[in-house]
């Protein structure tokens, strides 16, 4: 189920030439130890003003929009939230244009993926993710990664954490520093 509709979101994206990267669970699984996820998330190189894009992408392959007004949630969110019926499996198309977003972007990592190639994002800016989020499943992700991908780019890392402390008044970098510390003992 989900590596079909990873396939055919990779496929469709390529198509319009969007740049994406597959993020959450579905990175985690690839980096980190299998877990349990319900869900897609996609973030895209575009602007929350190229929403129609995603809202036609969406139903070409069947995707069922979970919001009336997509423009104005979007707008408010830069989430467009659908579901494929058949599976119940649900997709986050997440819009960005941030600095970070755009350095992410190019750090993809693709994967085959049922014959296709699908840019998942790279393991450095799954843990940024992740600790941005904050979740206590969300740190158990980061543990998982790091005890699996033991040779990853640290001072990224630790440059985009300090980003993120400045803007949002966080500690990310001391918790990225505690879970290294956790891990080595």
């Amino acid at each position: 189920m989900f590596r079909e509709l990873l396939a055919g979101i990779a496929v469709h994206l390529a198509d319009r030439n969007i740049p994406y990267m597959i993020i959450g669970g579905q990175a985690v699984l690839l980096y980190g130890e299998p877990r349990l996820t319900r869900d897609i998330d996609v973030t895209l190189g575009l602007g929350p003003e190229r929403v129609g894009d995603i809202v036609s992408l969406a139903r070409e392959m069947g995707l069922r929009q979970l919001v009336a007004d997509p423009a104005g949630f979007v707008r408010e969110t830069y989430v467009l939230p659908c579901m494929e019926e058949a599976s119940g499996i649900r997709v986050d198309f997440i819009f960005s244009q941030s600095s970070y977003e755009r350095e992410a972007l190019r750090r993809v990592n693709p994967v085959k993926v049922n014959g296709v190639m699908v840019n998942f994002a790279s393991p450095e800016d799954v843990i940024i993710h992740k600790l941005i989020a904050g979740r206590p499943r969300d740190l158990e992700d980061v543990k998982s990664v790091l005890v699996r991908c033991t040779s990853y780019d640290r001072e990224y890392i630790l440059r985009w954490l300090g980003e993120f402390d400045s803007a949002l008044g966080t500690d990310h970098r001391r918790a990225f520093q505690e879970i290294i510390s956790e891990l080595a003992d």
